[in-house]
């Protein structure tokens, strides 16, 4: 295709979960509705066409080791684009990945800048390591660096415990978080267990990653607050292997893990049938290989969402929550094309008949 080339988009175009259209156009690399005048070559394209993927926890730039070089950032950036995803919210990267800002053939990717966590309680070589007085200047920091998101680490394995314990005293958190919303970011914490997550909401935040620890308890102040869930169900099936990793020397730990997996779905449903948002993320780059959003949509589903919430929760509903436009008229041309319709079954997500990014067939 030229740069001239007018995309017509011919099926089944799903501008929402309750809207569809007959056919699109991409001119310029943006969408209309309105059939342009004449201007030379025209490609067809058929399909389902659903917005391009959303992937809320993604870490381009990181594997399990730390920052990557640029070839392996713009490998997983590519494996994330031939899944379908094109929008990403890097959820935490030690790597400096602006500069695929300016490739227009990579996934756009929303930064919350470098993990924040406390002093040897977390992932070695991922995150500033600091102790509660410094957090607030971190957090102001990543701010400024991130695209208006900041990533806390809100629990992690205490040693000296044994267990999952929270990670930042409740007066310290509390003043962070203002100081984020203050330049403009929002939070969100890494969380597996049940500790922390009351004095991270009550402190403001405005979403919580994995969130296994969701209980009776505090699925009702999430969602009187509106706080955000995004469950990465695709990760959290690691935890067994995790517990029997640790089972000697920290059998509590690997035990506690064990009842947080043995409850995911019950967790995710129980929130979902709160009215707690729930969004699609991977936590690809660390020790997940990337391009798993189909799978993370499935597990929602298996956890017992219905399949259209499932399939907005990477796609309309998704794209809502982060500030960036579906397929209104004059939005980028980011779409993904499938030979069948996605909303009967979201397996097909697995398999993209064409991958569309910035007006441009490139895949």
């Amino acid at each position: 295709m030229s740069d001239r080339t007018v995309l017509h988009v011919k099926g089944r175009v799903l501008v929402g979960p309750d809207e569809a259209r007959d056919e699109l156009w991409v001119v310029d690399g943006r969408i209309s509705y309105e059939r342009p005048r004449a201007s030379g070559e025209t490609v067809t394209v058929r399909g389902w066409a659903l917005p391009g993927l959303v992937d809320a926890h993604c870490h381009v730039g990181l594997d399990h080791h730390g920052a990557v070089d640029e070839a392996t950032s713009e490998k997983q950036a590519l494996t994330d684009r031939e899944a379908g995803t094109l929008l990403i919210r890097d959820a935490g990267s030690a790597s400096d990945t602006r500069w695929m800002d300016d490739r227009a053939d990579l996934p756009k990717i929303i930064r919350a800048g470098r993990h924040i966590a406390r002093t040897r309680r977390y992932i070695r070589n991922f995150a500033h390591e600091i102790e509660p007085g410094d957090l607030v200047a971190y957090v102001a920091a990543e701010a400024r660096r991130g695209d208006g998101w900041v990533k806390l680490v809100g629990d992690w394995i205490d040693r000296e415990a044994g267990d999952l314990t929270a990670c930042w005293p409740r007066a310290e958190v509390t003043a962070a978080i203002a100081e984020a919303h203050r330049l403009g970011a929002r939070v969100t914490a890494h969380c597996f267990a049940e500790v922390a997550l009351r004095d991270l909401v009550e402190a403001g935040i405005d979403c919580i990653e994995h969130a296994t620890g969701l209980t009776e308890d505090t699925i009702p102040l999430f969602a009187e607050r509106g706080v955000a869930i995004v469950p990465t169900l695709v990760n959290i099936a690691t935890f067994p292997h995790l517990a029997a990793g640790a089972e000697a020397r920290f059998p509590r730990w690997s035990a506690h893990m064990r009842r947080l997996y043995d409850r995911r779905y019950d967790t995710v449903r129980a929130a979902y049938d709160a009215g707690v948002p729930v969004f699609v993320g991977t936590d690809a780059g660390g020790s997940l290989a990337h391009g798993l959003v189909a799978a993370e949509v499935a597990e929602l589903v298996k956890a017992g969402i219905p399949s259209l919430q499932a399939l907005s929760a990477t796609t309309w509903g998704a794209r809502r929550w982060l500030g960036r436009p579906a397929l209104e008229e004059g939005a980028p041309a980011d779409l993904v094309v499938y030979d069948e319709d996605p909303r009967a079954d979201v397996r097909v997500l697995a398999g993209p008949r064409r991958v569309i990014l910035n007006g441009r067939v490139i895949g």
